[in-house]
């Protein structure tokens, strides 16, 4: 059911913990389903320096928590907000249908935290002019 590689980031999650002083923070959930997300970023000359993840859901959450921050870390912000869930997917060997919301989690933490920090910074990142928070009951659960 699980392939090989979402079982390891599940096992042995990349890049937990929050952080302190964080330059970008993104928090999405569904509460119906359990999922919920909070994504840390640092930082450094428009280069994601370093990001930690919190995860409070299944094991196919914490797998594509972990495999977001492995995709976007060393990355520049504009590389980073190009991140899709379907990205996420294919890097985990792929997910079972009922568990690709997670992924959509994943996608929209990272998001999240990257408008977060260009709010904070007064920047403009080129593919989140228009953001806006995904609304919970958009994030279909199973």
């Amino acid at each position: 059911m699980y392939t090989e590689v979402v079982m390891d980031h599940f096992r042995n999650p990349r890049n937990v913990g929050s952080m302190e002083n964080a330059d970008g923070v993104g928090q999405v959930g569904n509460p119906k389903c359990g999922d919920i997300m909070k994504i840390y970023l640092k930082i450094n000359d428009e280069t994601i320096e370093d990001v930690k993840f919190e995860t409070f859901g299944c094991g196919s959450a914490i797998a594509s928590s972990s495999m977001a921050t492995e995709l976007i870390k060393g990355k520049s912000i504009n590389e980073a907000v190009e991140l899709t869930n379907k990205a996420v997917v294919e890097a985990l060997g792929g997910l079972p249908p009922v568990k690709v919301h997670c992924s959509v989690l994943a996608e929209q933490a990272v998001k999240s935290a990257l408008f977060d920090y260009a709010q904070k910074a007064g920047k403009v990142i080129k593919g989140l002019e228009n953001y806006e928070p995904i609304d919970d009951d958009e994030i279909h659960c199973h």
